[in-house]
């Protein structure tokens, strides 16, 4: 049976019918969707864990006990992971372990464009990288089953067109393969010096088997035509280039690392010029060129963003050949500029500090929209966890004094993720970092996941819901206040009682996100009498208060009633409707 599944929910089917028993992810945007798919599956345990790092840990002792796992994240995420991925490679698997790096180029919802084809290349284990939903079915599958035949994880990169785009897909049964047998083996598993050293040569060994098994790869294949023009591509690239240059000669490469040296060198042998298409870095291109061969790719495309069919015209063709497909592409579009939601419990604390002029150290989550205009409520936004560490390292490159003006802001899911370890910092090193914490109750940014501090699993299955006010007291802060971020009043009195606080404080803003939150509360509408035209409402930057001219309005359809304007107007022109 074919049906229509997004890369996402591709690998999910594919991790289901390769007898996958354990799947754990940290949600992020292009990979939230392949773990909450698997959840929908019985016979696979999945998990939400804390971040990346624990997720593959949590995979690897998986792996180890026998079971095939998969494991995914988003790009940045490996870089959490990193630490047990590079032993990992040393170590070997038990059951097959497939880690899913979904990357973003063009950085739509992330705040790098890193190409993770390094990482595989770094720690020496294959890649696999899908141009359609169907191959990342299929790719799962044959995954697993290299993972086991090479005593190695096995990486699948995707990106967010791959990820998120619809093609049909073969659906087919799940294959019990069971759970292996677990024999205890330290001079395989426990990677001291003495045992790291043996298996170190294993893994040049392995390297050497799998550069074999990339050149005999089905999913490395060279589609002949006009000889004149040849492509090396890979990944939704390869589908930009059928589109545009059907009638070249294509080598479409799906086993990224190791890539097939000698299938490369014939074909290039073959054609008269040949072009390098692949987006982010050069890395197809740079260990080509390192064989002497000669090809075009970053002289000519670019570094940056998202790749497109007419990019990819243009520069290998001309612009004239993206004429007529520009003509059919409509500019009308209109832009949806990212933007805090109407009612965001996140809105009132940001006001607040943009108001006292705080500094910020921020962090990466639907509060990072802070930034923008017109709360302007940020200074730094680094990574996951980043925030506090930051602050930190401010005050004590300039002092108290200067942290009496500065806050860390960082989100409930964040800061399970990896803000802990940087409180635990301030504490133990005397500092004396305001944080704040906005617990809007759930992992708002990659689509409402949960996490620890919710009480629920994947599964939606109820569990432990972690305390942030006694977690923080027992890292050692002993100043902990909770506020409503919707009362203004309140914050912005402990917001300067805290910072001016000679030691580390902890302000935890609770409110449910406004998309989750169902309260029904009425709309708010401006009472064009009383409305002096001041506009200091539009300095909350909510989507629901309109600009017309001098006139300000509040469209009641967004409007979900949480009554920030109505305490920042100074004339009483804001009220519920119906009380006119």
């Amino acid at each position: 049976m074919k049906t229509l599944l997004s890369g996402n929910e591709a690998i999910a089917r594919g991790a289901y019918e390769a007898g996958v028993t354990v799947a754990t992810a940290y949600p992020g945007t292009p990979s939230t969707e392949i773990v909450e798919t698997i959840a929908q599956y019985d016979e696979i345990y999945s998990e939400w864990a804390p971040n990346e790092k624990v997720a593959l840990e949590v995979g690897i002792g998986a792996s180890i006990a026998g079971a095939r796992v998969l494991v995914a994240m988003k790009h940045v995420g490996v870089n959490v992971a990193a630490d047990p991925l590079l032993t990992f490679s040393y170590t070997g698997v038990n059951g097959g372990l497939v880690l899913v790096s979904a990357e973003d180029p063009g950085m739509h919802s992330s705040q790098n464009e890193q190409d993770n084809r390094y990482y595989a290349k770094f720690a020496k284990i294959p890649m696999l990288e899908p141009s359609d939903s169907q191959e990342a079915k299929d790719m799962v599958k044959m995954a697993f089953a290299m993972s086991e035949t090479f005593d190695t994880p096995v990486m699948i990169r995707t990106t967010t067109r791959i990820a998120h785009s619809q093609t049909p897909v073969e659906l087919e049964e799940r294959q019990e393969v069971g759970i292996k047998e677990y024999v205890k083996d330290p001079k395989k598993y426990v990677m001291i010096p003495a045992y790291g050293r043996m298996r170190h040569r294993f893994v040049e060994e392995r390297r050497l088997r799998l550069e074999k098994e990339s050149e005999a790869s089905p999913w490395n294949r060279i589609e002949w035509g006009d000889r004149s023009i040849g492509i090396i591509t890979s990944g939704i690239n390869y589908q930009y280039v059928k589109e545009v240059l059907g009638h070249a000669s294509i080598l479409k490469i799906g086993m990224v690392n190791p890539l097939p040296k000698q299938m490369i060198i014939d074909f290039v042998s073959r054609v008269d010029k040949v072009y390098v298409v692949e987006d982010l870095e050069p890395f197809i291109e740079e260990q080509v060129k390192s064989w002497g061969l000669k090809v075009t790719g970053k002289e000519i495309f670019p570094r940056t963003g998202e790749f497109s069919p007419e990019l990819i015209a243009e520069k290998i063709l001309g612009s004239a050949a993206v004429k007529e497909a520009a003509a059919a592409v409509s500019e009308d579009i209109p832009v949806r500029p990212p933007v805090l939601c109407p009612g965001c419990p996140h809105r009132g604390m940001y006001y607040v500090i943009n108001k006292l002029k705080l500094k910020v150290t921020g962090d990466i989550g639907c509060y990072t929209l802070g930034a923008l205009p017109p709360l302007e409520a940020m200074d730094s936004c680094i990574c996951m966890g980043a925030s506090i560490g930051t602050a930190l390292g401010m005050e004590k490159a300039r002092g108290e004094e200067f942290s009496r003006n500065l806050v860390a802001v960082i989100g409930d899911s964040t800061f399970m993720h990896s803000g802990i370890t940087g409180l635990l910092d301030v504490v133990y090193n005397k500092g004396t970092t305001t944080t704040i914490i906005l617990d809007n109750r759930t992992t708002a940014m990659t689509g409402h996941q949960d996490h620890p501090g919710t009480g629920y699993t994947v599964k939606k299955e109820e569990t432990v819901e972690v305390d942030l006010a006694q977690l923080v007291k027992a890292l050692g802060i002993r100043r902990v206040v909770e506020v409503d971020p919707y009362d203004l009043e309140k914050v912005e009195a402990v917001l300067k009682k805290e910072t001016r606080a000679a030691e580390p404080s902890v302000i935890i803003a609770k409110r449910s996100c406004a998309l989750l939150d169902k309260s029904s509360r009425p709309a708010m509408v401006i009472d064009q009498d009383k409305c002096t035209g001041c506009k200091r409402c539009m300095k909350l930057g909510c989507p629901a208060i309109a600009l017309d001219g001098e006139r300000v309005s509040i469209n009641y359809t967004q409007c979900n009633g949480c009554e920030l304007c109505t305490q920042v107007c100074r004339f009483d022109a804001i009220e519920k409707a119906g009380e006119q």
